[in-house]
């Protein structure tokens, strides 16, 4: 890639305005280091632009009142705000799974298009405290790298995940 002129005529006007006489090695230092400036500029500008999380999860249930009722009092998620006094769900950071499975999948519902897993900070305490209200939970006897999982259905039989993330592995 040619070195752009206006470039190097900018960086040699700081360089001698500012005081410096540059020798012939020092010019082409400055030379070299606007060149990558510009390089990076230029792969900033050609970047792919990328979503920043899930902004939202839209999806049909015969009774909506009554579901987001349950999701809000079950799973602790906060419906969507109806005034300005009111939040919406906040969710901690934190990795976000997005799978595509084959259509025979038997992973989950085969008869439901969808999975919604959503991550917890104590798998069992979750579980207990959904099994307390009367919720089915079959929690997964394996560990595994990434974590834990337990399987569950909302009211209207719509599958969903919790997975407690697995821990770091220390450094040794």
């Amino acid at each position: 890639m040619l070195f752009p002129r206006r470039k190097l005529i900018q960086n040699l006007s700081f360089a001698f305005g500012s005081g410096f006489i540059l020798s012939r090695n020092q010019l082409g230092v400055a030379a070299q280091t606007a060149e990558k400036t510009v390089r990076d500029e230029s792969a900033e500008r050609t970047e792919m632009e990328k979503v920043t999380g899930i902004g939202g999860f839209f999806f049909r249930a015969k009774d909506p009142k009554a579901l987001m009722l349950w999701y809000k009092e079950r799973l602790g998620i906060s419906l969507i705000p109806t005034s300005a006094e009111q939040s919406p769900w906040q969710q901690e950071a934190g990795a976000t799974a997005f799978m595509a499975f084959k259509e025979t999948s038997t992973y989950f519902d085969p008869q439901k298009g969808w999975m919604l897993n959503f991550r917890v900070r104590n798998l069992d305490k979750m579980a207990a405290q959904l099994q307390a209200a009367g919720t089915e939970v079959k929690i997964d006897a394996q560990t595994y790298p990434n974590g834990r999982f337990a399987h569950l259905k909302d009211p209207e039989g719509n599958p969903l995940e919790l997975w407690e993330p697995g821990k770091p592995a220390a450094a040794h």
